[in-house]
């Protein structure tokens, strides 16, 4: 299954406060919120959304095909990216900007107040699919993941228009998007991530209630932090797949990022929802379990003693079949 995800390729730079956001806020002066945050820690992270799913699914053993625009400064990001399996060949190159940045800081509880540089991914929009589904022999899925507005609004336009079955991941361009924008980018998609605040953010923007965004989608999938991921399909009973056990907790930043990975991956290979949440939930456990949302290792032994741990010998054994981690 050729996967293509296109959206952000970006540095972290990722900031720990000791304290909590929540006791900072004043509540009859939030109109005019003035704050400052003395930092811990600043680590700086390869990162953007596009490129940690490609990275999660190329550790898991495919070929991801990675979509997004960078600046000159992204070669030795290139070289880690194609060292773990990532096609890399059709992302576009500016001559004029950086590439992205992402800054982030997270508190004690895991919450985060985060912004975002787009400096090349602005050019994004100037990517067509087609030529990219004719390098490779046609594309199966493309993801469309935060980007640049024009861009995620011109690739689902083009998937619509070649036939290509797509993922609509809007995530942080919530935020920005208005509802007819968001209506845009989810009708017709096959596939729909979100995690449960952007779930209610997205029905809030459209206007459509659940049940009516069933009627648009094909697949509907939200992440639920510690509690897993339920999956709706219009019709049938909702599905909950609890998580993955943690062994502890380091940051959050690429948890989502990792999810996608993983259950991408189990698309391709044919798997149940069931079993490709099953993987998204232990891959983002890695991605928890380390600071930056491509410092982890995915190893084979690892992977699948954990995948039993937490849903059983027979669930193992059928993602066993398939799963080719990058480490041993």
């Amino acid at each position: 299954m050729r996967i293509a995800v296109s959206g952000s390729i970006a540095t972290d730079h990722l900031m720990t406060f000791p304290g909590r956001f929540g006791d900072q806020f004043v509540a009859d002066q939030m109109d005019r919120v003035s704050l400052s945050f003395l930092v811990d820690d600043l680590q700086i992270r390869r990162g953007g959304v596009a490129a940690n799913i490609c990275f999660g699914m190329a550790c898991l053993g495919l070929r991801p095909i990675l979509v997004g625009a960078v600046g000159h400064d992204f070669d030795d990001y290139r070289s880690w990216l194609e060292r773990h399996g990532v096609d890399c060949d059709s992302v576009h190159v500016s001559e004029l900007h950086h590439t992205a940045r992402f800054l982030c800081t997270t508190d004690r509880d895991h919450n985060q107040i985060a912004s975002f540089y787009a400096g090349a991914m602005a050019e994004s929009r100037e990517i067509e699919l087609g030529p990219i589904a004719e390098r490779v022999g046609g594309l199966d899925l493309v993801v469309i993941g935060p980007s640049d507005p024009d861009a995620m609004l011109r690739h689902t336009d083009e998937c619509r228009q070649r036939g290509i079955p797509f993922a609509a991941d809007c995530s942080q361009q919530l935020a920005r998007m208005e509802g007819p924008e968001i209506r845009r980018l989810i009708e017709g998609a096959a596939y729909l991530f979100s995690n449960d605040y952007e779930k209610a953010l997205i029905e809030q923007k459209t206007g459509w209630s659940d049940e009516e965004v069933l009627d648009r989608v094909g697949v509907r999938v939200t992440t639920l932090g510690p509690k897993g991921a339920r999956i709706d399909i219009k019709g049938e009973p909702s599905l909950h797949v609890p998580p993955a056990p943690e062994r502890r907790k380091a940051d959050p930043t690429g948890v989502g990022d990792a999810f996608r990975a993983g259950f991408l991956a189990g698309l391709s290979w044919g798997l149940s929802l069931e079993r490709c949440a099953q993987i998204g939930n232990l891959t983002a456990t890695h991605v928890l379990e380390h600071v930056g949302g491509q410092e982890y290792e995915l190893g084979q032994k690892e992977f699948l003693e954990r995948f039993t741990e937490a849903y059983g010998a027979e669930a193992a054994a059928e993602v066993a079949r398939h799963v080719r981690c990058h480490y041993p």
